[in-house]
C-alpha cells in the first residue's frame, strides 16, 4: 500500500547537460517511497525541428505544434529522451517503466481550441487514471511520463510538462498524500534572472498576480508557476520549484494558496 508519492518535473536544460542530469537521476533514484517522474526536452526537440528546416514558434512558454512538429517531438520526448531517462534511473538502481499518456490510457487529453490562440496540436489535461498509477506504484515501478498525451481518438498531442506534472500530482493525490517538486537549472523563482540569490521563497495567488504584473514572472515561467497553484489548491500536499541539485533539500520557492497566517 503506497504511503505517500512524489511527483517531480525535470527541464529540457536540465536534460541537455548529461553530467547534471546523472547527477539528478541518481538523487531521484534516492528519494524514498513510491514516486513519478515527468520530463521535458524542449531544446533537443527544438535542435531537431531546426535541422529539418521546421519552424519553431513559442507563445508565452508554450510551443506552437503544427503536424510536422507533433512528429518531432513525440519521437523526441516519448522516445529519445524519455527512453535515456528510463536506462539512466535503472542504472542508478531504480526499476522505471516509460510511458505516454496513451500508454495503458493512464493520461488523456483534449485538443486546445483554436481560439484565441491556435497552438495546433496541443492538449489540456482532461483526466488521470489514478487506479492504473497505483498497480504500478504497488508493483514497485517508478513512471517516467514524457508530455506526450492522446485524446481517446487516435490522436496524439503535445501537452505542457508542468501540466502533466500538475495533474498526476492530483491523481496521485487521491492515492496517497502528494508532494510535487519541479526542478529545472535555477535555484527557485528568481526576482532578478541574473542573480541566483534573489529566489522568491513563497508565491500565493495574489503574490503571483502582482509578479506577472510586474514583469518579474514570465515565459515558461508562467504556465509552471499556475499549475503549481492549481495543484496546491486541489490537494497536492506541497509544491516546490527548485534547483535539480536540490530536490531534497528545503530551498528553493514554496508554492502556498494562501498567505500563511
Amino acid at each position: 500500500m503506497t504511503e505517500r508519492i512524489t511527483v517531480v518535473k525535470i527541464g529540457g536544460n536540465v536534460i541537455d547537460d548529461q553530467t547534471a542530469l546523472r547527477r539528478f537521476l541518481k538523487d531521484f533514484a534516492a528519494l524514498d517511497g513510491a514516486k513519478i517522474l515527468v520530463h521535458g526536452g524542449g531544446k533537443l526537440a527544438t535542435r531537431m525541428a531546426q535541422r529539418l528546416e521546421l519552424k519553431v514558434e513559442m507563445i508565452d512558454g508554450r510551443r506552437v505544434t503544427d503536424r510536422a512538429t507533433l512528429d518531432v517531438v513525440t519521437m523526441v520526448y516519448a522516445g529519445l529522451v524519455n527512453k535515456r531517462i528510463v536506462a539512466g534511473l535503472q542504472a542508478a538502481g531504480c526499476n522505471a517503466i516509460g510511458l505516454s499518456g496513451a500508454d495503458g490510457d493512464i493520461v488523456r487529453a483534449r485538443r486546445r481550441p483554436a481560439a484565441p490562440v491556435d497552438y495546433g496540436f496541443v492538449g489540456d489535461i482532461e483526466r488521470v487514471d489514478d487506479r492504473l498509477l497505483a498497480r504500478l506504484l504497488d508493483a514497485g515501478l517508478t513512471p517516467v511520463l514524457p508530455a506526450i498525451m492522446h485524446d481517446g481518438a487516435g490522436e496524439l498531442l503535445n501537452c505542457n510538462a508542468d501540466s502533466v506534472a500538475s495533474a498526476l500530482a492530483l491523481g496521485a493525490a487521491r492515492i496517497a498524500p502528494t508532494d510535487l517538486v519541479f526542478c529545472f537549472e535555477k535555484a527557485g523563482v528568481l526576482r532578478d534572472p541574473a542573480d541566483e540569490g534573489s529566489v522568491i521563497g513563497e508565491i500565493t495567488p495574489a503574490s503571483f498576480a502582482a509578479l506577472r504584473t510586474e514583469g518579474v514572472v514570465s515565459g515558461g515561467m508562467l504556465p509552471k508557476i499556475e499549475n503549481a497553484l492549481k495543484a496546491i489548491a486541489e490537494g497536492v500536499r506541497s509544491v516546490k520549484i527548485t534547483h535539480a541539485t536540490d530536490l531534497c533539500g528545503t530551498k528553493g520557492t514554496t508554492l502556498r494558496a494562501a498567505a500563511a497566517e
